[in-house]
């Protein structure tokens, strides 16, 4: 059931000291004002300034203003988030986002945790794209409520928030917020969702964020036990795989536990299509001569005897 921002905050419980990413938005403005009033003293800021716009550096002056008024420290980290050939915009400034933010938290032990400020609206962009894209259950259980990466523990406190909730909040407190001007940029797909397609739903299904809601946790529960099931499996088939007990496997099965040991163990995704290539290569795998060298993800799954290795980079060499 969706939460009101008052409540969601008084329930969330993160280690100390915690560090608010802060954009300068109107959800992590308020996140950081509930925070600075709960724990004084104990509430830091980082603001990543990814330098696409010439409204960065507006944003990073309002940050330090806000941050200043609260007596919160600040932490600014500039980073380079131009996307790659074959990677779109939003997946570059993410992945720079989330690495500039492990990086400030642990220098010097500025903080235990981050609290990131998405809300309901944005996880149900989340789930939409994901749909829209062909996810798996990975993908359909959009974004997770907390996780730990490198000793820092990570939570979205407001995921069953609304975002006018957020914004009435702030307003009944005179608080000021700075807009993003690429939100409203229709080039984007997200963006695109927000303003055509969820305006269309909410009138359909006025109910849709907290149905959402639901099918995205029911989702995330179904991939915890194929994640778990996985796990068993690359215990039993050895790491790297062999080859003859992947065979004894259903082919759903061997493609579970064949994308857990590429996604954890050598930070990989394969498509859908390769992992379909690589399970059927695998089943006919009945002979010593039989050789698998296949792209997958940022590299190639290649056989090695009677197991499996994963090369990145270049074509592997025989």
């Amino acid at each position: 059931m969706a939460q009101s921002f008052e409540a969601a905050a008084r329930a969330f419980e993160p280690p100390l000291p915690v560090a608010v990413a802060l954009s300068g938005g109107a959800d992590s403005t308020a996140l950081l004002h509930a925070c600075a009033q709960r724990w004084p003293g104990d509430v830091r800021a980082i603001h990543v300034h990814h330098g696409l716009q010439t409204a960065a550096d507006s944003f990073e002056t309002a940050c330090s203003q806000l941050c200043e008024h609260l007596r919160v420290p600040l932490r600014v980290v500039r980073v380079q988030a131009r996307h790659a050939p074959g990677e779109s915009p939003e997946d570059a400034a993410r992945n720079a986002r989330y690495a500039a933010l492990q990086s400030a938290a642990t220098e010097d032990g500025f903080a235990r945790s981050i609290a990131l400020a998405q809300h309901a609206d944005d996880q149900v962009e989340t789930v939409l794209l994901a749909l829209s894209r062909g996810a798996g259950l990975a993908g359909l259980a959009g974004m997770r409520p907390h996780w730990t990466r490198e000793g820092i523990h990570y939570s979205r406190p407001l995921l069953d928030v609304s975002a006018q909730d957020i914004r009435s909040w702030l307003l009944a407190r005179n608080m000021a917020w700075v807009e993003d001007p690429t939100n409203a940029d229709e080039r984007y797909t997200r963006n695109r969702i927000r303003a055509r397609l969820l305006p269309v739903v909410a009138e359909a299904f006025p109910q849709y964020r907290d149905t959402f809601a639901r099918s995205a946790r029911h989702a995330a529960q179904a991939q915890s036990l194929l994640e778990e099931l996985a796990r068993q499996d690359l215990e039993s088939i050895g790491v790297p795989p062999a080859i003859d007990p992947l065979r004894s496997l259903s082919s759903a099965r061997s493609a579970n536990v064949l994308r857990h040991w590429l996604r954890a163990l050598h930070d990989t995704a394969p498509s859908a299509a390769q992992l379909d290539e690589l399970t059927s290569q695998i089943s006919a795998c009945s002979t010593r001569g039989h050789q698998i060298e296949l792209k997958v993800g940022s590299g190639f799954v290649i056989r090695d005897g009677p197991r499996l290795r994963f090369v990145r980079g270049h074509r592997a060499c025989r």
